[in-house]
């Protein structure tokens, strides 16, 4: 399983790079929502990790851009990871597009459960893995 994690802070992407190396899941860095935007025109992913608050384009933004294309790719599931706690972030990332947030600090537990419950959706025929 191949997942882009779009994060301007890069402690942040290893923290999560490391966790995900745990469990076998190899993971593309993006510092920028720019930058994420060209690593997914020429890769294939099967989940995007992506902060809300970048330099730049922000998260929202950039998740908006991704359910806009006209491909496949445009239904990749979405996570956000954010330190953001306004109460209407969820709502807001949600009507975006995102199929989940969690929160930093990220806890491994909390990674793995936002990750299993859209790949399991996904099994079950949702159509939300692309």
């Amino acid at each position: 399983m191949n997942v882009l994690f779009i994060e301007d802070d890069r402690m942040n992407r290893r923290v999560v790079k490391d966790m995900l190396d745990v469990a076998g899941v190899s993971m593309v860095e993006a510092e920028s929502a720019e930058r994420g935007l060209e690593i997914l025109d020429e890769q294939e992913f099967a989940m995007i990790l992506v902060d809300l608050r970048m330099p730049g384009m922000d998260g929202i933004t950039a998740i908006e851009h991704i359910r806009a294309r006209q491909d496949a790719k445009a239904k990749v599931p979405i996570i956000v990871v954010t330190a953001d706690i306004a109460p209407d972030l969820r709502e807001r990332c949600l009507t975006a597009g995102a199929d989940d947030v969690i929160f930093k600090p990220v806890a491994m537990d909390s990674l793995f459960d936002a990750m299993g419950v859209i790949l399991a959706r996904g099994a079950e025929g949702d159509g939300v893995i692309g």
